[in-house]
């Protein structure tokens, strides 16, 4: 936790001395005597796994689909990975322009899952300008796989875990926005004598726009502690976003399978050379029009 702190704390430091920059000022009308918020430090409400500082808004419901292939490093014999594939099908709905509910499904370890996202701070220039938004996430997993023993004694509440997360993030410029989210996994039932219930992960995510309709980005979460390190590896991916109107269409590369933070902070195993193509499609639905 230590760690976390310190992490934290510089962070934001750095946000402090750098509020009233140029580039902010850019972002925004010029008056400074109005506050107006800062928009689209990413175009989705995910990096690429984890969460983003960007909100669904009001009224509006995102349409998620997550497929992940297998490793390309398999050869042609697998079609390099493509023989093998795994999902994610979610639904987040925007009940404010601060507060997001999303729910989904996976077929790896056909795990539901389902979060509350809320952001309390919020990036702004001009009257009252705030250097960056400040969002908390928690969420829950489900698995409901066969059980490996039937015989054995098993609890419901083997099946469930948690996650939560604080996510600090900047849009420093037309261009670029980072951000840092600090995350807890907690698993009631942990699949490894040395595994803690608890487990610790500081994750980075990087926008930077090459075009009007394309973006770099990049998603990584340093395991801090609770998992044995001579198994489980860092999830990194990198991708690139294509905005076509109502869509956002990602593809990239991972070395994790999961697409909910328990499964892709806890369960990825691959080494970044063991990496995989995959992609995310987002679809937004307005259902209730403002005004």
């Amino acid at each position: 936790m230590k760690k976390i702190t310190l992490l934290i704390l510089a962070f934001t430091g750095n946000f402090v001395l750098f509020a009233q920059d140029e580039d902010l000022l850019k972002l925004v009308d010029k008056d400074s005597s109005k506050r107006e918020f800062v928009e689209n430090a990413f175009k989705s409400s995910r990096v690429i796994n984890g969460h983003s500082m960007e909100m669904i808004a009001k009224g509006n419901l995102d349409f998620r689909i997550l497929h992940r292939f297998g490793v390309i490093n398999n050869g042609a014999k697998n079609f390099f990975g493509l023989d093998e594939a795994s999902m994610r099908m979610g639904f987040d709905y925007g009940f404010t322009d601060n507060l997001t509910i999303g729910v989904g499904r996976s077929t790896l370890d056909k795990e539901f899952d389902g979060f509350i996202k809320f952001r309390p701070v919020r990036q702004s220039a001009g009257a009252r300008s705030v250097p960056v938004s400040i969002l908390l996430v928690a969420g829950t997993t489900l698995n409901t796989m066969p059980w490996t023993d039937p015989a054995r004694d098993n609890k419901f509440s083997s099946r469930v875990g948690y996650y939560y997360a604080v996510i600090i993030g900047r849009k420093f410029s037309e261009a670029f926005s980072l951000q840092l989210s600090p995350t807890m996994v907690h698993r009631n039932l942990v699949p490894l004598a040395n595994d803690k219930n608890d487990a610790y992960a500081l994750g980075v995510g990087v926008r930077y726009k090459l075009s009007r309709r394309i973006a770099l980005v990049a998603d990584y979460h340093q395991i801090l502690s609770g998992l044995d390190r001579d198994i489980y590896e860092n999830p990194l991916s990198i991708g690139i976003d294509i905005e076509t109107g109502g869509h956002v269409f990602q593809l990239h590369f991972s070395n994790a399978a999961g697409m909910n933070e328990k499964a892709f902070i806890t369960n990825t195993t691959d080494k970044w050379g063991d990496v995989r193509f995959g992609f995310n499609l987002s679809r937004m639905f307005v259902l209730k029009k403002i005004g």
